[in-house]
């Protein structure tokens, strides 16, 4: 079995764990300290999706924006566009910055995107990449 899993580097991981709850419904599910006050390693859970979390204590650069977007980031696919919906409220509700409000593309996604506090790109919507879309999009 292969599986792909996110890592991020945060200035404040304490935080960052809490705030990745509270906003998209994660829970950690490892949490090892770096004996600094900071993360070492934290694992976070939601269904099938794990990424992994540490305190950033060399100062990693960020992609820039140009645009709308640094043109990096995660996405992760839910069942419907009610569950879209959903996790952008609550989101947006403990203070993400919305990117793209949710809306569809012209290849049938359901997606927004959001920047979490430290500028991490975050969109979640309703295609799955991988699977086969009916459609001519040659």
């Amino acid at each position: 079995m292969i599986s792909l899993h996110a890592y991020f580097g945060y200035r404040d991981a304490v935080a960052a764990l809490t705030w990745l709850g509270d906003a998209f419904g994660f829970e950690t599910t490892m949490n090892f300290p770096d004996g600094d006050g900071g993360v070492a390693h934290a694992e976070l859970r939601l269904g099938d999706v794990a990424v992994i979390v540490f305190s950033d204590r060399e100062g990693y650069e960020r992609p820039p924006r140009r645009g709308e977007t640094g043109g990096f980031g995660v996405y992760l696919a839910l069942p419907d566009e009610a569950a879209v919906d959903a996790v952008y409220a609550r989101a947006v509700g403990v203070g993400a910055v919305p990117v793209w409000e949710p809306g569809g593309t012209e290849w049938g996604n359901y997606r927004f995107r959001v920047l979490d506090p430290e500028g991490f790109e975050w969109t979640f919507g309703i295609h799955r990449p991988g699977e086969p879309v009916a459609g001519d999009w040659s």
